[in-house]
């Protein structure tokens, strides 16, 4: 199969530990783009911090952000969004969580939360694009791209997916993008049903694709592509649900990077 293009997730995936794109991972995505790939983000994060990364790679190309809510083509202009019905927003926000829970939300160019985490301020860059404190109540509206919830305590986010699950029963998409943060998104959004119509304005098919993922909100995307990797740090869950896909070396040794540098540059 001569594959056309490459997709990455970032956090766990093309990112190391320090949420860094090593010097080697840009030296081999850059030979890569030369011989004609494209190369394409499918991130959980905001347009506006993918964006920055994808600069640091000189990445001239279409994003899938917050788990496919958001597309933005190379001129970095928004060709599809869909938001969470606000109703649900309200409700959620209005949930009685435990307090080692941190709810956040997209909403618009913003990222809001009520309350400090210290967890989330290891992924501060210099991007600038960073959460502000609010408080919920006083909300103007409840738009909103995604909702995220962040606890390093992966049973407790276990147990309230199950309850808001239960609640809101066929209404959302929700998954783990790392073992401390569940993503909350539209029914029928993810980064699979993004890269389906990205593609059509490419002219390039599905089975053309190579893709590398570590989280659950990964899944549809790695089930999409003609060649679906998974991460060997990945959540031992994906491991699972995607048994036949072949298993690489971890984000902080490289692992897409060496994959790429066999298929494409070898």
């Amino acid at each position: 199969m001569k594959y056309k293009a490459v997709i990455s997730d970032l956090d766990g995936t093309l990112l190391n530990c320090q949420h860094r794109i090593s010097d080697y991972t840009k030296e081999i995505i850059n030979k890569v783009i030369e011989k004609g790939i494209k190369f394409f983000i499918a991130t959980g994060r905001h347009h506006m911090d993918a964006t920055y990364i994808g600069k640091q790679l000189g990445l001239d190309t279409t994003f899938i952000t917050s788990n496919g809510a958001r597309v933005h083509n190379e001129k970095r202009e928004e060709i599809f969004s869909h938001d969470l019905d606000e109703n649900i927003v309200r409700e959620i926000l209005a949930m009685d969580f435990d307090p080692e829970i941190h709810v956040n939300i997209y909403q618009g160019d913003r990222w809001l939360t009520e309350k400090e985490n210290e967890w989330v301020n290891q992924f501060k860059n210099e991007s600038g694009f960073f959460y502000e404190l609010v408080n919920f109540k006083k909300l103007e509206d409840y738009k909103a791209t995604k909702l995220f919830l962040i606890c390093e305590n992966y049973d407790k986010l276990e147990r309230i997916r199950e309850i808001i699950d239960e609640r809101f029963y066929g209404k959302l998409n929700i998954a783990f993008s790392l073992p401390e943060c569940l993503e909350i998104m539209p029914k029928g959004i993810s980064k699979g049903m993004a890269l389906k119509k990205v593609l059509k304005q490419y002219n390039i098919k599905p089975k053309e694709v190579i893709a590398f993922g570590d989280g659950l909100n990964d899944f549809e995307m790695l089930k999409t592509v003609g060649k679906g990797l998974i991460m060997g740090n990945a959540h031992y869950k994906l491991k699972e649900a995607l048994p036949e896909n072949e298993v690489i070396g971890t984000n902080d040794d490289d692992g897409v990077a060496k994959y790429l540098k066999e298929v494409f540059l070898t």
